[in-house]
């Protein structure tokens, strides 16, 4: 370094420049520190002793005869009065602690609960101390509250486990998810979680709404086919509920998405007319809900079709059944109306037994009609015996007919009909709306509706933990998504 530089160096770390702040005569830094804390945090205590001001220590010169003077000696007396005062004031807020963090004295250990049996402490409120001279009688057993140590109650808290199953064995597929489906990086949009969860609670009725991947798609690496959609309208009493469930064809790839469209769009159609909807529930109105439900459904299996065209797939290639329930949040009201297309399930639990109140599908002949002539239907007998040919409305003058239209491809099957069903519901019942893949088991399975219906009869409404876990028991044979919708009447 320089002469300049060393200059520069002593000027600023060696000579003593004077304080630009006001001070006592005769108060040191130490004094600085110790009055610090009491303008901080609170009254002042005691006076700190002062002691005497002592002046800086400079380092002598290389050379000096003050670098060769001996080190005066330390008083041992002064100095452990030095650190005593240090060690009586307290610390300042940007002073870290010496030892390390403070601890508080916790609890007592409490007795081991039994194995596997999840506890949480419940602290017991403690009696505010009394006087001065019960102070002095130590930690007492009470007799009626027992030792004052004891402050804590050891309560075992229900945890919902592995999916059980119903039946004679276990499912051969694996309780939990396994593998996730294929995701393309432009299209992350289209993921579908393996799980759906949510409820509410309106008037009178509890809601509780579960859709989970079946344990084949699971198995698979497939996404989850069904959809759930819940929905609120509107405000205060003239509030709609709509719960809707879409499940996808198993055989067509963009099975999922069909089923979130047919959901989402149906949801948009009766936002738009909620506030009818509702009046028309309150006020009974049962044939202009049925007509405007129907209309509002065919508006959305009319959206997929485009859709379809869209991506160039076949009408039934991008369809999905659809089954929704509407509950308005009146609690006078305990009408619940279901409208939907497809299969699925409706079911009532009521007085601890089940009910299947799916609507009835009309006969074929008053859906299809009777068939159109002409085309490939043979002639009635009436018809037959007006002449030999079997042709009333013509001649036989030796002309060869030519060959009517051959139709390679069969007749597309008609439209499925529209299901509606309006009900009252009673006290302490139990709406079950279930997706295809939940509705099977329940018909064929009856161990799985009794253990629905032990669970489900004359208790509260389950959270929806354990409504999950209800949704997940499992049955051989039955590895499809399940969506199950359950509304209980207060």
């Amino acid at each position: 370094m320089t002469q300049q530089g060393d200059n520069w160096w002593d000027k600023l770390y060696d000579e003593s420049a004077p304080d630009t702040a006001p001070t006592v005569p005769g108060e040191s830094l130490d004094d600085h520190f110790a009055t610090a804390p009491r303008a901080t945090t609170g009254p002042p205590g005691p006076a700190p002793v002062r002691e005497p001001v002592r002046e800086p220590v400079r380092e002598p010169e290389s050379g000096s005869d003050a670098a060769r003077a001996p080190i005066p000696a330390v008083d041992p007396a002064a100095d452990a009065d030095h650190r005593a005062v240090v060690s009586d004031r307290a610390p300042a807020p940007w002073e870290a602690p010496e030892q390390g963090p403070r601890s508080f004295p916790g609890p007592p250990p409490p007795a081991a609960p039994p194995a596997g049996s999840p506890t949480v402490q419940v602290p017991v409120p403690v009696p505010e101390p009394q006087a001065d001279a019960d102070a002095d009688a130590g930690p007492e057993s009470d007799p009626e509250t027992g030792p004052a140590a004891d402050l804590t109650v050891q309560v075992p808290v229900p945890r919902p486990r592995a999916a059980g199953f119903v039946g004679s064995r276990p499912p051969t597929y694996e309780a939990e998810p396994t593998a996730l489906p294929v995701a393309r990086p432009g299209d992350l949009a289209e993921l579908v979680a393996d799980t759906v969860l949510d409820g509410a609670r309106y008037g009178t009725c509890t809601l509780r709404a579960a859709s989970v991947r079946g344990d084949s798609a699971r198995y698979r690496g497939e996404p989850r086919r069904d959809a759930l959609l819940t929905a609120r309208f509107g405000h205060d009493e003239a509030a709609l509920v709509l719960v809707a469930v879409a499940a996808g064809s198993r055989a067509a790839e963009d099975a999922h998405l069909a089923a979130a469209d047919a959901c989402r769009w149906i949801a948009e159609a009766v936002g738009r007319s909620h506030a009818r909807l509702s009046e028309d529930i309150r006020s009974g109105r049962r044939g202009d809900l049925k007509s405007g439900l129907h209309r509002l459904t065919d508006r959305t299996y009319g959206k997929l079709r485009a859709r379809a065209a869209d991506r160039g797939l076949a009408p039934d290639e991008y369809t999905a059944t659809l089954r929704c329930l509407l509950v308005p949040a009146d609690p006078e009201c305990r009408t619940r109306v279901f409208f939907g297309i497809g299969g699925g399930g409706l079911f009532r639990l009521r007085e601890g037994s089940w009910q299947d109140i799916e609507p009835l599908l009309p006969e074929p002949a008053a859906v299809t009609g009777a068939p159109v002539v002409g085309f490939g239907s043979p002639p009635s007998p009436k018809d037959a015996a007006e002449t030999e040919e079997g042709d009333r409305l013509t001649m036989n003058l030796g002309v060869t007919t030519p060959p009517g239209p051959l139709i390679e491809e069969p007749v597309p099957p008609p439209a499925e009909p529209f299901r509606f069903r309006a009900s009252v519901a009673r006290p302490g019942d139990t709406l079950l709306l279930a997706s295809p893949g939940f509705a099977e088991p329940m018909r064929g399975e009856p161990a799985l509706a009794r253990e629905l219906a032990t669970r489900w009869a004359g208790q509260e409404p389950p959270g929806l933990a354990a409504f999950l876990a209800d949704t997940q028991l499992r049955v051989t044979g039955y590895a499809d998504d399940r969506t199950g919708v359950a509304v209980w009447e207060a």
